[in-house]
């Protein structure tokens, strides 16, 4: 029986940008063709380039990405189409479209300028990784300059996030820059692509405490298949159900969902060949014991839920209190 799948980050653009392939049919983890076998099939695809070593400006590189992307879903509208809300991808479903949305990994690709969160707002992003592996203007990274924090531009580029209802990303983030996100209190962070430190000691990986955190936010974490973050590999899905079980431990039912980083790593986890691996998944965990109301949550519903409510808070503050209300009430 064909599944739904909701998955936070994939490196499929940069890839085929690369490669010169076209999304509808690619060697790599993902294309649309296989997209097509879930009964409803939901992405984010990021725009992501390694920024050492190129004089380019970052938002030249993202517009050439971003403009990837839109051109081939309007070439496969068929298949998929691009969406901005929860209610885009509601609405996309029921069309029997895959869809499309959008994600910025590594603020750089906005020069790390809070003046170009418009840029993105206006290109439907809903979520800037704050650092990619090196650190930036805004912050220190998990493996470079690690134990630096938010700097005064990045508290300024996180509320200019906020504001323009764009979710901060803090995989790949330092520990301090995380912690200082969380401490600005100013609503629903994500880390789109972690696994649990606890079970991998990466430093890409969450703490326990920065789990929890995330989910008193009203937040998410997408598990990454990356075999570096989930363990040793036995090729079968047992490392990743343990992360799954310790952060369900963890008060994690309504936080915990994916983010596979497919076409953004080589070795994946349970000896996954890519999307298509995504249902085999699945059933391992059906037979661990999770129900299809939890299976519903992590594969599609916590990922929909999140964009909800940013979509709503946006609206709330477009709204004047008194609208909508009769004279007296």
């Amino acid at each position: 029986m064909p599944i739904a799948y909701f998955d936070g980050h994939c490196d499929t653009v940069s890839r085929c940008l690369r490669t010169g392939e076209g999304l509808d049919r690619a060697g790599g983890h993902i294309d649309l063709r296989r997209g097509g076998a879930f009964s409803a099939y939901a992405q984010f695809f990021a725009l992501f380039y390694d920024s050492a070593g190129t004089a380019e400006a970052g938002l030249a590189i993202a517009a050439r990405q971003r403009e990837f992307l839109m051109r081939e879903l309007a070439a496969n509208g068929e298949r998929a189409i691009f969406c901005r809300t929860a209610e885009d991808v509601r609405r996309a479903v029921r069309r029997g479209r895959i869809a499309a949305l959008l994600g910025i990994e590594g603020a750089e690709l906005l020069d790390c300028d809070p003046a170009r969160i418009d840029v993105a707002a206006d290109w439907g992003a809903r979520y800037v990784t704050l650092t990619w592996n090196h650190a930036n203007a805004l912050s220190g990274s998990n493996c470079d300059g690690a134990d630096r924090g938010l700097t005064d531009r990045g508290r300024a580029f996180v509320r200019e996030l906020y504001g323009r209802g764009i979710l901060p990303d803090v995989s790949h983030l330092s520990d301090a820059g995380f912690w200082d996100v969380i401490g600005l209190g100013l609503g629903p962070v994500a880390a789109t692509h972690s696994d649990s430190r606890a079970l991998c000691g990466h430093p890409r990986n969450l703490t326990d405490a920065m789990f929890r955190a995330i989910g008193e936010t009203g937040g998410v974490v997408g598990l990454n298949f990356y075999r570096a973050f989930v363990g040793p590999d036995g090729g079968d899905f047992s490392q990743l159900l343990r992360h799954i079980d310790h952060f369900l431990e963890l008060g994690g039912e309504d936080v915990l969902c994916f983010g596979g980083d497919l076409d953004g790593c080589d070795a994946l986890c349970g000896g996954m060949r890519g999307l298509e691996s995504v249902p085999r998944l699945y059933d391992a965990c059906a037979r661990h014991g999770y129900d299809r109301a939890l299976l519903e949550k992590l594969f599609f519903q916590n990922w929909l839920r999140l964009l909800a409510r940013i979509d709503a808070a946006g609206a709330a503050k477009k709204t004047p209190p008194h609208e909508g209300r009769q004279r007296g009430q």
